[in-house]
Parts: structure tokens; sequence; C-alpha cells
């Protein structure tokens, strides 16, 4: 018998996974919900891409249990991919390669995370922020329950990861979907998500952000880095354009 809420799109039950000696993993616990945006945070080293890879069944759990909702459809930006520089890739090409998709889809994901104008552009003259984007549009073809992103703002500038972090949650308003994010951007992703996770090896602090913020075993661990740094929470009238350009909400153009 299901033992979770009929809106987890997936979940982890006393998840233990040790390689090559070393423990992972111990005792992890984990719910996403619809709706719902869920950020893992922790050190190197800590387990997070070991067990999102575990919740996706792409590695064998050897405790516990991971759990998917039966026909639950899973969207995946993974830390790094690597495209040969030589290839002559254009956007359109790469989403194509996820499947054969009527051009009217490629269309509407490039929209969702405004890059519709870069269909045709060569993937290699893609700045940083752009191929995350892409990525991520990529991850949204198949029109996912759940999405999950691990380090979704690497090799983004402060600017654009604020703007990557939004999108993120449109995608979720508009659509319903859950979210995991892995991230080491602790000061912006505390602003854009509902839960976060402190991991290492085990799940040191769960809670509200502006809860794990102040707890002490999350001090404990990131207390170093956070010297000097105030909890980001941004309010701000104003959207910023691919080339990092001012545009009032009223007048942003989600299509740009």
């Amino acid at each position: 018998m299901n033992q979770y809420e009929k809106d987890v799109l997936i979940a982890a039950s006393g998840i233990g996974y040790t390689s090559q000696g070393n423990r992972i993993l111990d005792a992890v616990n984990l719910k996403l919900h619809e709706g719902e945006i869920v950020t893992l945070i922790g050190p190197n080293g800590a387990g997070k891409t070991t067990l999102v890879r575990l919740l996706l069944g792409l590695v064998k759990t050897g405790q516990g249990e991971v759990y998917q909702r039966p026909g639950v459809k899973i969207g995946y930006v993974p830390q790094r991919l690597h495209v040969n520089t030589v290839l002559p890739l254009r956007v359109r090409d790469f989403l194509l390669l996820a499947g054969r998709l009527p051009e009217s889809e490629i269309k509407r994901a490039l929209e969702e995370v405004q890059m519709r104008h870069l269909l045709e552009s060569p993937l290699q003259s893609l700045s940083g922020g752009e191929f995350q984007r892409v990525l991520l549009a990529r991850a949204l073809l198949n029109r996912p329950d759940v999405l999950v992103l691990d380090e979704p703002a690497q090799g983004v500038d402060i600017i654009g990861q604020q703007a990557l972090y939004q999108i993120i949650k449109d995608i979720r308003d508009r659509h319903g979907c859950g979210v995991l994010m892995v991230s080491h951007d602790l000061h912006l992703v505390m602003a854009a998500t509902d839960e976060v996770i402190c991991l290492n090896t085990h799940i040191c602090c769960t809670g509200h952000p502006d809860d794990i913020s102040t707890h002490p075993e999350y001090l404990k661990i990131f207390g170093s880095a956070l010297e000097g740094m105030a909890h980001y929470s941004h309010h701000h009238d104003h959207s910023h354009d691919t080339h990092g350009n001012v545009v009032p909400l009223e007048h942003t153009d989600e299509s740009a």
C-alpha cells in the first residue's frame, strides 16, 4: 500500500548508500509535493548528487526506499554537460536530440525560458546563462511533473542567477510541477525555494529558508562562507533582459 499522500511526486525513505567502503548517505528522508520547490544544500561530498541519482533511478539504493508516483514524468538538468565545440550544432538541433518533436513544442519550451530568439543560434555561441536556460528548455520538452536541477546556475553571473531562479519559480507557478534543486548559491537560492534540506551524508536540518538560515547545524557547516553575507530576500520592480539591461516588470516580454 502506498504510504505517501497523493500529491507526493517523488520521495526517499531511510535511504542509505555506500560506495567503495565510504558512507555517502545515511538514513535520508525526502518528499517532493506538487507545486513545491525543494533545495538540497550541503558541502562538497555531502551526497547531494548521489541522492539525486538515486531519486532518478540512475543508481540502485543500498538501503531504504525510493518512490516515484506511477506515471510521473521527470525533466532533468545535469550538473555538467559537455558539448563538443567543433560540432555545427544549432539550439534547434540540440533540442531535437531529445526526440522527434513538432516545431511548436521546441518553440514553446524556449519561450518558457525566454530564449525563443536563440532557436537558430549556434550552441557554441551561447553565454553560460543562455546555455543553462537552453538546458532547462530541454528538460521542459516532455512537460514534466518534476524538474530536477543539479546546480542550475553553474557558470552564470549574479544577475543571470536571479533571472534564472525567477524563471524556475514562474514555471512552477504556471504548471504546478515539483522542483528539486541542488545548489551552492546559498544567499540567492534561499529566496527561490519553499523548503531547504541541509545535507551532509545525513540530513542536518530541514525547513523553511528563514528558519534554516539561523539553524545551528546550517551555521556550523556554512558559517565561514556566510560571514559578511546577508540573507538574500530580493523584491524589485524590474527585470533584466538577456543582455543585462533593466526592463520594467510591466513591460517585460517573456518571449524575448
